[in-house]
C-alpha cells in the first residue's frame, strides 16, 4: 500500500496524469528569452518605447468614438415597458376593487330581499293572531261579549238654537282702558 493514494489511479497510469517529454512551441514566432543584463534590459526597453512613440507620431490617432445609440433606445424600451406593465397593473387593481364592490353589492342585495320576505311573512293575518294570542293573552270574541246596538236612523246633528253676536267695534286698546276705569272706580 505505499503507492496507493485516495483520490488517483494506484498506478499512476492515467492519461491525464502521463506528461509529454516535451513541450511544444505554441507560437514558433515568438521570440525567446534573452539573457541581457538588467542594465541592457532597460536600455533596450527606452528604445522600444521611442521606436513605438515615433510609430504613433506617425499614424494619425484613432479616434475612440462611443456609441450611445443603441443604449438609448434599449433604455427607451424598458422605459416604455414598464410604463405598460405599471399601467396593465393599475387596470388589474381597478379591476379587483370593482369585483369585490360587486360582490358586496350582490351580498347586500340578497339580504334586502331576505328582509323583505320575512317582513311580509311577520304581515300576515295569522302571524299577527298567533302573536297576539301568545305575546298579549288576546282571545278571539264568545257569542256572551258580543253586545248588539240598534241604532235608528237619524241625523244626529242638531241646528244651533241661540245665536251668538260678536261684538267688534272696540279695539283692544279701548278694552283695555274700559277695564282700568272699572278698576279705579
Amino acid at each position: 500500500m505505499a503507492g496507493y493514494k485516495p483520490y488517483g489511479y494506484q498506478y499512476e497510469t492515467s492519461p491525464r496524469k502521463l506528461q509529454p517529454e516535451y513541450e511544444p512551441n505554441k507560437n514558433p514566432y515568438k521570440k525567446k528569452k534573452s539573457t541581457l543584463s538588467k542594465k541592457s534590459k532597460s536600455k533596450f526597453n527606452k528604445a522600444k518605447q521611442k521606436e513605438k512613440q515615433k510609430v504613433q507620431v506617425n499614424k494619425p490617432k484613432k479616434e475612440t468614438k462611443y456609441n450611445y445609440k443603441p443604449v438609448v433606445y434599449i433604455g427607451l424600451a424598458f422605459a416604455m415597458l414598464f410604463t405598460i406593465s405599471y399601467r396593465y397593473s393599475l387596470i388589474n387593481e381597478r379591476y379587483n376593487e370593482k369585483e369585490s364592490i360587486k360582490s358586496q353589492v350582490s351580498a347586500v342585495e340578497k339580504q334586502n330581499e331576505q328582509l323583505k320576505v320575512s317582513i311580509e311573512n311577520s304581515l300576515n293575518l295569522t302571524s299577527i293572531e298567533q302573536a297576539a294570542k301568545d305575546q298579549l293573552g288576546m282571545q278571539k270574541l264568545d257569542n256572551n261579549q258580543k253586545v248588539y246596538l240598534d241604532l235608528q236612523k237619524r241625523d244626529y246633528v242638531q241646528p244651533a238654537s241661540e245665536e251668538v253676536v260678536i261684538d267688534d267695534s272696540q279695539t283692544w286698546f279701548d278694552k283695555i282702558m274700559e277695564k282700568l276705569t272699572q278698576v279705579i272706580k
